[in-house]
């Protein structure tokens, strides 16, 4: 029995090392600083189209960006609502981030100034129109008798969406000069807007979905107007007017219109995020270039270096073959905190990098709690496998409730990150965050799985030579 379960030992540790070996393998490669091919990117489908890249992204401090100051636009006499400028913060956060633009700042100044700052900015005209500009798309009946000349796209028109003008319309030159189309539906029944290609002739469209509510209503009308005109009006001017050929019950439809892939996604982001509770005017734009920028790159690269020189250092020289292991797993970790980044991906500011250093220190502390385990279970007579079994066993409580306590403190500073628009917070706790998630794999199973492997093959050698594990036996 006691040789099954020692085969099956075997077994799992080799498995375990050959997969440890291949994801090392293919996250050295990905992360590595030269070309990959396009197809993987393309691997990337969690993130928006276009934006799929393996290049790190690096924040307003590193790589410069634009600053826009918005200013509410009131009326004389007119005041702001309570948690308007808050709302319309959100609003324009999630307009930013959904263009692929992460980790900006968007944050309140006094009662009606919003700051928004954005890294790496590829065409600031559209960020910034992107930012400010609010799209009210519309489904309208148009009158009947109008001619086809007035449906054709571009015309601008008058409908019955949030109409306060009410005087009615008597005479078919008025109609023709000002046409009243019938409102069917509105963009507060949209749930979903996104920009993709015609399956047949692969151009540009923005593709939406209806709620519950606005399915139910689109589909009751396609049903009973079927060889009739509906025309689709944005910000009051006509887009299309197809002919209704047959019933939608799913609440599905496409916007056509002569779009590049950019302005489709720019639409499609302003639908889905619908109005800003306040108008908002530009205060002040401009284009600022890294505060930091290559220079502090290259010095927190060099400190990071260092301090990681000097964690391998004092690990090897003090633990011997299992500083070694930890070594080899802590190399692992570095790796495997880069290729997150990249993959998620995590916008790098100086911060973040500060998190991720201080995580690397941390990453060691289980392995030391692991190796003075190990030397008190030598000292009491155990062999080197059991030693180094009971050693990971009696610290993994330890190991576990140090890490736990960290990552609450990492969701109490996004919290407050996220609550007062600090952003460079919310990036350090994210980066703190993700290296102690990360250490629990490297240091528990990826440092385990190597000491596993050192002894199976030099057990017996290094049995008479605990010092070259960093061990003392009792009467040493």
């Amino acid at each position: 029995m006691a040789k099954r379960t020692h085969h099956r030992k075997e077994g799992l540790t080799r498995n375990s090392f050959i997969a440890i070996s291949l994801l090392a393998v293919v996250a050295i490669y990905l992360v590595a600083p030269f070309p990959h091919p396009e197809w993987l990117s393309g691997l990337l489908f969690w993130r928006p189209e276009g934006m799929r890249s393996l290049d790190f992204q690096l924040g307003l401090d590193l790589r410069g960006g634009i600053q826009v100051l918005l200013v509410a636009d009131l009326e004389p006499g007119q005041e702001l609502e309570p948690g308007a400028m808050g709302t319309a913060r959100r609003i324009i956060e999630n307009r930013v981030n959904a263009l692929g633009l992460t980790e900006p700042v968007v944050q309140i100044q006094g009662t009606d100034r919003i700051v928004v700052e954005i890294p790496g900015v590829d065409n600031p005209a559209q960020a910034v129109a992107t930012i400010r500009e609010t799209s009210l798309l519309e489904f309208v009946e148009p009158p009947s008798g109008i001619s086809s000349q007035s449906l054709a796209a571009g015309n601008v028109v008058r409908t019955t969406y949030a109409m306060t003008d009410t005087t009615p319309i008597t005479s078919s030159e008025s109609v023709t000069q000002t046409p009243l189309f019938t409102t069917i539906l509105a963009g507060g029944e949209l749930e979903r807007a996104y920009a993709t290609r015609n399956s047949t002739t692969s151009e540009p469209v923005v593709a939406i979905n209806f709620t519950k509510a606005g399915t139910r209503t689109f589909a009751d009308y396609t049903a009973t107007h079927v060889g009739k005109v509906l025309c689709m009006v944005l910000d009051k001017e006509i887009l299309s007017c197809p002919r209704i050929n047959t019933s939608i019950p799913d609440g599905r439809a496409v916007i056509k219109g002569n779009f590049t892939m950019q302005s489709a996604e720019q639409l499609a982001l302003q639908l889905q995020y619908g109005a800003l509770p306040v108008p908002l005017r530009i205060e002040s734009y401009e284009s600022i270039g890294p505060s930091l920028g290559s220079i502090a790159v290259e010095k927190s690269i060099r400190a990071g270096a260092v301090g990681l020189a000097v964690v391998f250092i004092f690990m090897l020289l003090y633990y011997r073959f299992n500083g070694l292991a930890a070594d080899l797993a802590l190399a692992l970790y570095v790796v495997l905190n880069l290729l997150v980044y990249k993959l998620i991906p995590v916008t790098l500011t100086l911060p973040g990098i500060a998190g991720f250093l201080l995580s690397v220190g941390m990453a060691v502390d289980a392995n030391i709690l692991v190796f003075e385990r190990m030397k008190e279970e030598v000292r009491r007579g155990a062999t080197l496998n059991r030693a180094a079994e009971s050693g990971f066993s009696r610290a993994w409580t330890s190991v576990r409730d140090s890490n736990i306590a960290t990552l609450l403190t990492c969701f109490i500073l996004y919290m407050f990150g996220s609550a007062f628009a600090a952003s460079l917070v919310k990036g350090f706790a994210i980066a703190l965050a993700l290296g102690t998630l990360i250490n629990l794999f490297t240091a528990i199973v990826v440092t385990r799985t190597l000491i596993r492997m050192i002894l199976g093959v030099l057990e017996t050698w290094l049995q008479d030579r605990p010092w070259l594990l960093g061990l003392r036996r009792g009467n040493d």
